[in-house]
């Protein structure tokens, strides 16, 4: 009863927040690259979330240049070797399964009792969309402890990268059960891509997390509240593990595959953690 309380309030809080405003100067704060004041965010960091960082390249959290450099730490060589058959897809990033499963009529489930449109998440374009219709997805939030780099699933070459702006609720689990369509509210960067099967890697933004990257388009938000389309036709190819992007703070990615493409490993129950580069499902 206490804790069902507790996450309305802090819900309802968040409805009123200046989303995009505190994410801006979190933005410059973490960026901050006095040595005492990036390691009085750190160190606090550090003993609040104790992140594992025996896999960083440099496993010494106060070596890095500022908090953001710190949170985006690369792995480093060799920490997360890929599986052998070229036919697993792997999980892009550290993080627990929010929600895995089939899309049913358009429809992804978000928590017990919610889903949102399948649609609205791709930026609105059922075009764009209409490839995954009756697909597969799985939902992985990423943790403030975890490694905050996200990697490819598979081989994929880049078809098109549409921007969506929105709000920037808070994407834990108590937002997720009470804030409806909340991803498809949420600022997002949806990435197309072709590999034997097409498929979209979508990384949501969240409180604090109004800046994205990629590999190859660098730094794309934040921007004005006005989405954005880009195409590729040819020359963004990525091997499977490869970096596509980071967060800039932490957030939720979702994967999306189509109808009859992959095999599913057989627990995806909520809450089950992956690391970047175990297998989540496999090519049919």
């Amino acid at each position: 009863m206490f804790e069902a309380l507790r996450d309305r309030i802090f819900v309802t809080l968040l409805y009123l927040l200046p989303h995009h405003l505190l994410s801006r100067i979190v933005l410059r704060l973490t960026r901050v690259r006095a040595w005492w004041f990036k390691d009085a965010l750190i160190g606090p960091f550090v003993e609040r979330f104790a992140p594992d960082m025996s896999d960083a390249e440099r496993p010494d959290p106060h070596s890095y240049s500022s908090f953001n450099s710190f949170f985006t730490r690369p792995l480093r060589a060799g920490a997360r070797p890929l599986p052998e058959d070229p036919r697993v897809i792997v999980s892009p990033v550290d993080a627990a399964i929010s929600q895995a499963g089939p899309i049913h009529a358009g429809r992804v489930l978000q928590a017990k009792g919610h889903d949102y449109s399948l649609t609205a998440l791709m930026g609105g374009d059922p075009e764009r969309a209409a490839p995954f219709m009756d697909g597969w997805f799985a939902t992985l939030y990423l943790a403030p402890r975890d490694y905050h780099r996200i990697h490819m699933p598979m081989d994929g070459t880049l078809t098109g990268m549409v921007y969506v702006p929105g709000r920037l609720y808070s994407v834990n689990e108590a937002s997720a059960e009470l804030v409806p369509a909340l991803f498809a509210r949420n600022e997002r960067l949806v990435c197309t891509f072709q590999g034997e099967h097409p498929f979209a890697v979508v990384m949501v933004g969240a409180l604090f997390v109004g800046c994205m990257e990629t590999v190859w388009a660098g730094q794309v938000t934040p921007r004005r509240q006005q989405p954005a389309v880009w195409h590729y036709l040819s020359g963004v190819s990525l091997d499977r593990g490869a970096e596509l992007g980071r967060f800039n703070m932490g957030s939720t990615v979702i994967l999306i595959m189509p109808p009859d493409a992959c095999e599913p490993v057989a627990d995806l129950d909520p809450g089950r953690r992956f690391r970047m580069g175990e297998t989540l499902a496999r090519l049919r």
